[in-house]
């Protein structure tokens, strides 16, 4: 497991980068940045995010000085990374650019040091296919903030090495993300997809006259992301029939049939995917103590509840 007083390197340094430093400072490593176009006012962000951290009572009983003496500025890539055992790469969405600082860092660092890209965009063999080093390369895409939303992509390339993934899980896992891991690149990854399944359909709804562009951010906000704030879909499907997902696809497989007829690449709800999901939900949880995860369900759905008002519009 990595010590909390080692070195990161965070290369690029806009507003993820600067997210990033705040995750990897509030844990206790040192924090190394560079940015050749250093935003002047990135030291005052960072104050500020940590001052309204403390507030909010996420600074695990740390003073916002104290996170904020962690992060400092470097005048090159060397000095940011020359110690780091694991660097974060910030760069523009474009695969040259990457390509290029890529190669860069695989020359400058320690030869066991983790690199990885928070890229949404770009596929990591897009950038690292020719690499010496692309078994200790990889993508840790985000959502933004990190500092605020835990969830994070391991993606590799074809030849990442299981170590590196193992590495950067336990890094992960060690500032308090939770890590996500793809087993193969795919664009988009995994966390896009999803989204990017709802906004299609979102615009379809719209475009099709069923409803408007309020009615389907209520349809969200009011409904399906009440569950989906504390469990996942397959979670959600398995406490909301009796005996659990295996009942839900029994009851409603034919009517999501229906709903999706027409999706592109959808898969059917039956043989051994149907097996995998029931076999990876009773893994998670057995069917006996489905009925007091329901309970738990709905107790957080009622906390949920009390602290938005439900009166609002």
């Amino acid at each position: 497991m990595p010590q909390r007083d080692e070195t990161v390197a965070i290369i690029g340094f806009g507003i993820i980068g600067q997210s990033w430093s705040i995750s990897f400072a509030r844990a206790g490593f040192k924090v190394r940045v560079f940015d050749p176009d250093l935003p002047e006012d990135w030291y005052q962000f960072l104050k500020a995010a940590l001052d309204d951290l403390k507030e909010l009572g996420l600074l695990e009983g740390q003073e916002p000085q104290a996170v904020l003496s962690r992060v400092s500025s470097v005048p090159s890539m060397q000095d940011a990374v020359c110690e780091a055992i694991y660097v974060q790469e910030n760069t523009p969405e474009v695969a040259s650019v990457k390509s290029r600082v890529f190669d860069e860092l695989d020359a400058l660092c320690q030869p066991d040091a983790i690199i990885a890209s928070s890229t949404s965009a770009l596929l990591p063999s897009q950038f690292t296919e020719n690499l010496k080093g692309a078994e200790r390369c990889l993508v840790a895409h985000p959502l933004n903030p990190p500092h605020l939303i835990p969830a994070v992509e391991i993606v590799p390339n074809p030849g990442t090495s299981d170590r590196s993934i193992k590495k950067t899980c336990e890094l992960m896992q060690a500032i308090g993300q939770k890590p996500i891991v793809a087993k193969d690149e795919v664009p988009g990854f995994i966390m896009n997809r999803l989204q990017g399944a709802i906004l299609d359909e979102a615009f379809s709804l719209v475009g099709d006259g069923v409803c408007t562009v309020d009615d389907v951010d209520r349809a969200v906000r009011d409904g399906l992301a009440r569950r989906w704030a504390f469990m996942g879909p397959f979670e959600t499907i398995d406490l909301n029939a009796p005996g659990g997902v295996a009942g839900f696809m029994d009851r409603y497989g034919e009517a999501y049939a229906n709903i999706g007829e027409g999706r592109p690449n959808r898969k059917t709800w039956d043989g051994p995917l149907r097996d995998q999901v029931v076999r990876a939900r009773r893994n998670a949880i057995s069917e006996a103590d489905l009925i007091s995860r329901q309970e738990w369900r709905d107790r957080q759905l009622a906390n949920i509840s009390a602290f938005f008002n439900t009166d609002r519009t």
